[in-house]
C-alpha cells in the first residue's frame, strides 16, 4: 500500500507511469492530503470461472480506488488466482508465486481459488501473506489490504471455506475494452468423476436465482457488452439444488428472453442436459449462439464407465442429433483427455473412430495427468507418458482436419461478427458459432456487422463486409 504525501505526486508521476496519473492527478502538491493507493495485479490460471472471478475481484479494488497493473510491473500486491486441475496446474502456481516474490520480495503475495482451497499448508509453505479458498472474495480482499497497509505481516490467513453452501454473487463485467462478458450462473460439483479434484475444491452445487441472473444481464447490457458467456464449473447442474429443482433450460429461455439483441453464449454442458424439451425451448431465440460445447472425455465406453461419466457414446451422439437438427451448421465443440489409466491401443481406436462420426468443429486435447486425492490416481495399468502424448497429438491431427473442414464448409454463407480487436491481416471478431473471422477493412470495437465468407485460412476464416 503506498501512502503518498502529495508533495511528492511528481515523483510517483515518474516511477509508475503514464496509466497511473489519472489518479495521482486529482490532487495538488500544495495538499496535506494522503493518498493510499495499492498497486496490485492478478495472474489467473485455469477455467472460465477463475476468469470471472477474478475481473470481479479487479472491479472491488478499483472501486475501493486501487490502481491495476500488468503481473510483470512493481506492484504493492501480486494476487494468484490458482487452478489445481492438473498436477501441472499445481506447479504453475507455485512458480507464479516465486515470480512474484522475486519481482518485488517486499509486496504483499496473496493467493485465492482452488489450490489454495485443497492444499493451503502448501501455499503457507511458500511464504504467502494472505490465502483464501473458493468462497467468500470480499474477506479476502480486505484481508489483503490489511496486509499491505503494514497493519498484519505476515498477515491472518483467511482460511480456505469450509461451508460452500450457498453462491456468492459477484460483480458482474469485466474491464473497459472488452466486448465479451461473462456471467457465472453456478458454482460446485457433485459428479465425482475418478480423475477430477474439483468437487473437493469447489464444494456442492449452489445456483445463481434466475432472477438474479436476469439483472446481472440487464447491467452488462447497460455497460454496452454485445456477448455474454454463461459459465460455471457445471453449468448443467444449475437449479439441482433449489427445492424444487429447475431445469438449466429455465435459466437460458429467461437469459435469452431479457435481452434479445444480446448474444447469449453457453459455457460446458454435460450431454445429458441436451434432450428433445431442451432443443424445443430453445431452437426459437435468434440470440442463442450456436456452438455446444459437449464434454467427451472419451469415445469408448470402457473409459467413459472407469472415468465415472454419466453417459455413454450412444447417449452423446444423440445429444448431438438433437442440436444439429434444432440448430443446423452449428458448432459442436468438446474436451478429450488420451491415456486414462486402462485405456488400451484398441480403445483409443474407438475413440478416434467416434470422433470421425461426430465431426467435432474444434477439439482440446490433453494426456491425462495423474492428480493427487482423486481415485484414478490409485487405478492400476497407468498409461506411459510418452504413450500418453503420442495418442494427444493423433487425436489433435484429426481433430485440425475436421476443424478445417467445418470452417471452409462456412465459405460463401454470411455471418454476423462481433468485432474484436485488430490482429494480422485486418480486424478480427467471432461468428455466432465462435469461428474468428477476419475481415481486412477497418470496423469498430464492439460493433456487429454482416459478412460474406471468403475463404478459410490458419486460425480463422476470412470474409467481406456487406
Amino acid at each position: 500500500m503506498r501512502i503518498v504525501d502529495a508533495a511528492y505526486i511528481p515523483y510517483y508521476y515518474t516511477l509508475w507511469k503514464p496509466e497511473f496519473q489519472p489518479f495521482f492527478a486529482q490532487f495538488t502538491p500544495n495538499s496535506d492530503f494522503l493518498v493510499i493507493c495499492m498497486i496490485f495485479s492478478f495472474y489467473t490460471l485455469g477455467c472460465k470461472v477463475n476468469q470471472y472471478e477474478t475481473q470481479a475481484m479487479e472491479q472491488e479494488l478499483l472501486r475501493r480506488g486501487h490502481q491495476l497493473a500488468p503481473f510483470t510491473a512493481l506492484c504493492d500486491c501480486y494476487i494468484i488466482n490458482s487452478c489445481t486441475v492438473t498436477a501441472v496446474s499445481d506447479k504453475k502456481n507455485r512458480s507464479m508465486i516465486r515470480q512474484a516474490k522475486r519481482r518485488n520480495p517486499n509486496a504483499v503475495i496473496a493467493v485465492c481459488g482452488c489450490y489454495a482451497q485443497t492444499q493451503p499448508d502448501a501455499v503457507k509453505a511458500l511464504g504467502v501473506d494472505v490465502i483464501s479458498g473458493t468462497g467468500d472474495r470480499m474477506a479476502f480482499l480486505d484481508a489483503l489490504e490489511r496486509a499491505a497497509l503494514g497493519a498484519e505481516r505476515p498477515a491472518e490467513l483467511v482460511g480456505p471455506s469450509k461451508e460452500l453452501r450457498s453462491f456468492e454473487l459477484l460483480p458482474p463485467g469485466s474491464l473497459e475494452g472488452r466486448t465479451r462478458a461473462m456471467l457465472k450462473v453456478q458454482d460446485g460439483c457433485d459428479n465425482y468423476c475418478t480423475y477430477c479434484i474439483i468437487p473437493y475444491a469447489r464444494g456442492p452445487v449452489r445456483s445463481l436465482p434466475v432472477e438474479s441472473a436476469v439483472a446481472q444481464l440487464h447491467q452488462l447490457a447497460e455497460m454496452g457488452y454485445r456477448e455474454c458467456v454463461i459459465t460455471g464449473i457445471e453449468i448443467a447442474s444449475w437449479g439441482k439444488d433449489f427445492k424444487p429443482r429447475r431445469p438449466m433450460v429455465e435459466l437460458i429461455e429467461a437469459l435469452c428472453a431479457a435481452q434479445p439483441q444480446m448474444r447469449i453464449r453457453l459455457g460446458s454442458l454435460e450431454p445429458r442436459v441436451v434432450d428433445e424439451d431442451f432443443c424445443t425451448r430453445l431452437r426459437g431465440f435468434e440470440n442463442l449462439c450456436p456452438q455446444f460445447h459437449l464434454s467427451l472425455q472419451s469415445g469408448c465406453d470402457a473409459t467413459l464407465k472407469r472415468m465415472a461419466r454419466k453417459y455413454n457414446t450412444e447417449r452423446y451422439y444423440q445429444s448431438v442429433c438433437l442440436l444439429r437438427e434444432a440448430f443446423p451448421g452449428c458448432a459442436i465443440t468438446t474436451d478429450l483427455i488420451t491415456g486414462f489409466p486402462g485405456e488400451t491401443e484398441e480403445e483409443f481406436a474407438q475413440t478416434l473412430a467416434f470422433m470421425e462420426r461426430v465431426q467435432f468443429a474444434q477439439m482440446h486435447i490433453f494426456p491425462y495427468s495423474r492428480r493427487s486425492g482423486t481415485r484414478a490416481d490409485q487405478f492400476p495399468d497407468q498409461v506411459e507418458k510418452r504413450i500418453k502424448e503420442a495418442r494427444a497429438a493423433r487425436g489433435a491431427a484429426l481433430a485440425e482436419r475436421m476443424m478445417e473442414d467445418y470452417r471452409a464448409a462456412m465459405i460463401g454463407k454470411r455471418v454476423a461478427v462481433l468485432f474484436e480487436q485488430p490482429g494480422p491481416g485486418g480486424f478480427w471478431g467471432h461468428a455466432p458459432n465462435y469461428v474468428p473471422v477476419c475481415v481486412p477493412d477497418d470496423v469498430q470495437q464492439g460493433e456487429v456487422r454482416q459478412v460474406r465468407i471468403v475463404s478459410s485460412g490458419k486460425g480463422c476464416v476470412m470474409g467481406e463486409l456487406e
